[in-house]
């Protein structure tokens, strides 16, 4: 499976940033999912599978509202989409907290995940500032 583009080619650091959390995402989620993917020993489904989506969705989004915000020719516009962006790195990062928690051998690579979007928020930071 090919990783999307997000349409137009951005030169920011926050939109390279973005789109190797996207790769890493792919990665993490894909190992987890393995693990998760069985039935527990009572015959129920492991209830955190569904965040090893969240973050590939969360992921995903990150990279158009960048774009979109840096097109925008108003600044309401503009924050709109950067706001969006903040609540979902912030999303993003709490589903981290949550896969830590669960029983897999993947769980190892999330603290990674995690130091990305640290890196990410200090980009996030800037790069509002510069909108």
């Amino acid at each position: 499976m090919s990783s999307p583009t997000f349409g137009n080619n951005s030169n920011s650091a926050v939109y390279k940033k973005a789109q190797e959390i996207l790769q890493l995402t792919r990665h993490i989620s894909n190992y987890l999912s393995h693990d998760l993917v069985h039935l527990q020993k009572n015959g129920k489904e492991h209830c955190e599978i569904y965040f090893t989506g969240d973050i590939i969705q969360q992921s995903v989004s990150l990279g158009p509202q960048i774009l979109k915000a840096e097109s925008q020719l108003f600044q309401d516009e503009k924050h709109k989409h950067a706001a969006s962006v903040m609540r979902l790195s912030n999303l993003l990062y709490q589903n981290c907290k949550r896969l830590e928690r669960i029983n897999s051998n993947g769980k190892d690579f999330l603290p990674l995940l995690r130091k990305e979007l640290i890196k990410f928020r200090r980009l996030q930071h800037v790069w509002q500032l510069t909108l």
